[in-house]
């Protein structure tokens, strides 16, 4: 293993940190030029992404944790860094093909989510709930950084990113593509749960605090809201997410189990 110690300045380098997002890397073969790993620190995971990178022919450097504390900044690195290719996204004119190759098109637009930690617990749940892709802004929200991978905990390399200029025309695309959109705003009448989730549909999930602005939401085609039973009106952007996710999940679940028996 090599023993040199890394000294040039890493202000800008693209890394993931963490164990799950880096082995998630490697599982799906993301481009990875180089893995830190902390000294005398060889238990669990860490053994199984060393083997990794030694397969994928990956330079591995040992390195004291202060150096992975510092690679990391607050992010939890759990003795292990990684410097990757950024994660691509794709662009508004890739996203009918995407629909397109889906059977199922289940399509989520976050407009402005600026918590990273959000955009990574929605990614999770994308992956988990089968989305097709998960639409962000270019500018007023959160990118693909080390904290959205490290909240996503390794869904970032399984969902398809495509960011836009302009949230609206991609609303307009998604509905020249046949898909419904749905906006979740408190203010809605109608409860997420009263809507047909089985056909092509997108929901927009609106940033902590303002929610979906009013010319996305004239943009959709219906608003939905979650029963507040408590004193707060509203829950968590990625709580929303996954909340309506696994929903359209049911829903498309008993409807195909009916067919079956049919």
């Amino acid at each position: 293993m090599d023993q040199r110690r890394p000294f040039e300045d890493l202000e800008d380098t693209p890394v993931l940190v963490g164990r799950h997002p880096v082995l998630e890397a490697f599982r799906a073969g993301r481009s990875i030029t180089r893995l830190w790993v902390q000294e005398s620190l060889r238990e669990g995971s860490l053994r199984e992404i060393v083997a990794l990178a030694r397969e994928q022919h990956v330079p591995v450097t040992e390195v004291p944790k202060p150096f992975l504390d510092r690679l990391a900044g607050e992010v939890p690195h759990q003795g292990v860094g990684a410097h990757v290719a950024l994660k691509p996204t794709l662009s508004l004119e890739e996203l009918p093909e995407l629909i397109q190759a889906s059977a199922e098109p289940f399509v989520y637009i976050l407009d402005g989510i600026q918590d990273p930690h959000n955009l990574g617990a929605i990614l999770r749940t994308a992956d988990a709930t089968g989305a097709t892709a998960v639409v962000i802004p270019e500018r007023g929200a959160a990118g693909l950084t080390a904290v959205v991978a490290k909240a996503s905990a390794g869904a970032i390399e399984y969902v398809q990113v495509v960011r836009v200029t302009n949230l609206a025309q991609a609303i307009d695309k998604l509905k020249e593509a046949g898909l419904f959109v749905f906006a979740a705003d408190p203010e809605a009448d109608q409860l997420y749960t009263q809507v047909d989730w089985t056909g092509p549909v997108a929901v927009v999930i609106g940033a902590e605090g303002r929610g979906v602005r009013p010319l996305i939401r004239t943009r959709s085609d219906g608003l939905v809201k979650l029963p507040m039973l408590g004193q707060v009106s509203s829950v968590n952007a990625s709580n929303a997410a996954s909340v309506i996710g696994f929903e359209v999940v049911r829903q498309r679940s008993l409807k195909n189990s009916v067919l079956t028996r049919i």
